[in-house]
């Protein structure tokens, strides 16, 4: 710290040593600062202040039926489109600025002057604004603001009856379109009902009930059918062990074994009952069977050992009568059931293929609901939009939703607005100052003198082994006095003329 310290006080010595080019310095600076300000010309500032009042009657009362525009929004963008090229050319023609311009050049710069010197700012308050303009010809400046004030009134009115008629455009447009895909949708969905009727959404619970129904019919059907089969192929094999003539022997003795007939009887037709729930290898079938060959092999063995006749008379078989018979009501039905099957087939395999395209069917119509569903409801609120930009239109043609009140006229007050030399003259005077430290420092660093002990060590980078003070004389003492009493002189003179010239600015400001 101390190091910093002597460091800072080093720099102050060095400067100090250099003070009287700072003292000229800033005497230069200063005339020619004060001379520039002085010479300065006056720039009169004109401004008026307008206020937006949007919070008509008819607003809370047309709320939902006519269409309410933004009024901040749209008197935010006039506030910035009145520093636009096309504004700025008309307030030139409307104040004879553009007679002046006799050149391109000169058009573009006066332009640019206007464009620079405009001002549109928020007052503070909900929709106040000023509008103001510096110039050194007052009443320019206020032709200028009156202008601007014209301009704004006018463009905001024009530019809301503008948008109105340009809405009512786009939505009659929009409204041909989407009638026109609304015709387009209503003709494609009612298309679509008419090709797959009975197959739409809600009515395709019908066809899965068919469908369910059907498939117990086949079921049904291919059991009947089996069953059907199944005995004429029993009857079939029973057919294949009946003779169709029989001995007159034979028959007194197959009508001896009354008992065993009525039980292979019996047995057979459980065998049949079997069959129709399980195949020939189960054991019930197998047991039944061997059980039924006993009896035939045991009444064949009766048979053998009775004596016959073997030059008896020839009758026929009654059994195997009835056996041929029952085979041709068994063939009729299993053609019967056959049909039958079939046609249950042929309806499942309908209603299979129809239940599958169900969900594709399902799917596309809800694709043209939805897009029918679009189209009408975007149709129902532009029907909606135009009746209420129709009424929009009609407000705003006969009556005003906006009321524009000038608060202040354009006013030019009598003092200048701009420059503020008081405030110039002490900033040039604070300046000059500043630049005569600069460079006396600048020219201290520049050409580096030994002030004290460190800066000589810093100098040579040799040690330094001691100090010789320099001892003063009265001379010397009186000659320093006189430096700086001439200094403070020159610098009191500087302080002087900077209040010389604040009171030559006043005396000169009431005169005006």
């Amino acid at each position: 710290m101390d190091q910093v310290l002597q460091q800072i006080l080093g720099y102050a010595k060095a400067t100090w040593h250099r003070r009287w080019w700072g003292v000229v310095v800033a005497w230069l600076v200063c005339i020619v600062g004060w001379t520039w300000v002085m010479m300065i010309p006056d720039r009169y500032q004109a401004s008026a202040r307008v206020y937006v009042d949007t919070q008509t009657l008819l607003k809370p009362l047309l709320s939902g039926l006519a269409a309410q525009p933004n009024i901040e929004q749209q008197i935010k963008l006039m506030t910035r489109q009145l520093v636009s090229r096309p504004t700025l050319e008309k307030v030139a023609r409307m104040t004879d600025l553009d007679v002046k311009a006799k050149t391109p050049e000169q058009t573009e710069a006066m332009l640019n002057g206007l464009a620079g010197k405009i001002s549109i700012a928020d007052a503070g308050r909900e929709n106040l604004y000023t509008i103001s303009y510096q110039d050194a010809d007052g009443d320019l400046a206020k032709k200028v603001v009156q202008s601007l004030l014209t301009i704004f009134v006018e463009t905001s009115l024009g530019k809301t009856r503008q948008d109105i008629s340009s809405s009512q455009r786009f939505i009659e447009e929009q409204l041909q379109q989407y009638q026109q895909k609304l015709t387009d949708a209503e003709t494609a969905l009612t298309e679509f009902k008419r090709k797959h009727i009975g197959m739409m959404p809600g009515q395709g619970g019908d066809y899965y009930a068919k469908l369910a129904e059907v498939s117990t019919q086949l079921r049904q059907a291919q059991l009947d059918q089996q069953e059907a089969v199944n005995r004429r192929n029993q009857l079939t094999r029973q057919l294949a062990d009946e003779e169709p003539e029989l001995t007159a022997a034979a028959e007194a003795e197959t009508s001896a074994h009354p008992e065993i007939d009525g039980r292979i009887q019996a047995l057979e037709k459980q065998m049949d009952q079997l069959r129709l729930q399980y195949t020939d290898l189960h054991p019930d079938i197998q047991s039944t069977k061997r059980l039924i060959d006993r009896l035939k092999a045991q009444k064949k063995l009766d048979l053998a050992e009775r004596k016959t006749d073997p030059a008896g008379a020839r009758i026929q078989n009654p059994v195997y009568q009835q056996l041929t018979i029952a085979i041709a009501e068994a063939d009729a039905t299993v053609a019967s059931l056959n049909a039958r099957v079939a046609e249950y087939q042929r309806r499942y395999s309908e209603l299979r293929n129809a239940s599958n395209m169900i969900p594709q069917v399902e799917q596309e119509y809800t694709q043209l609901m939805r897009d029918y569903g679009v189209y009408r409801q975007n149709y129902d609120a532009l029907l909606k939009r135009r009746e209420s930009v129709t009424m929009s239109g009609e407000v705003e043609s006969k009556t005003d939703t906006v009321d524009f009140r000038v608060i202040d006229p354009p006013f030019v007050p009598s003092q200048p607005a701009w420059p503020n030399r008081p405030l110039l003259l002490s900033m040039v005077t604070v300046g000059g100052l500043v630049a005569g430290i600069a460079v006396a420092f600048l020219l201290s660093q520049l050409r580096r003198t030994v002030t004290d002990r460190r800066v000589l060590r810093e100098l040579t980078g040799l040690p330094l082994l001691g100090a010789v003070s320099r001892v003063e004389t009265d001379e010397t003492r009186r000659r320093k006095r006189k430096g700086l009493l001439t200094y403070l002189a020159a610098l009191g003179s500087l302080i002087a003329a900077y209040g010389g010239v604040m009171i030559l600015q006043l005396v000169v400001s009431r005169a005006g």
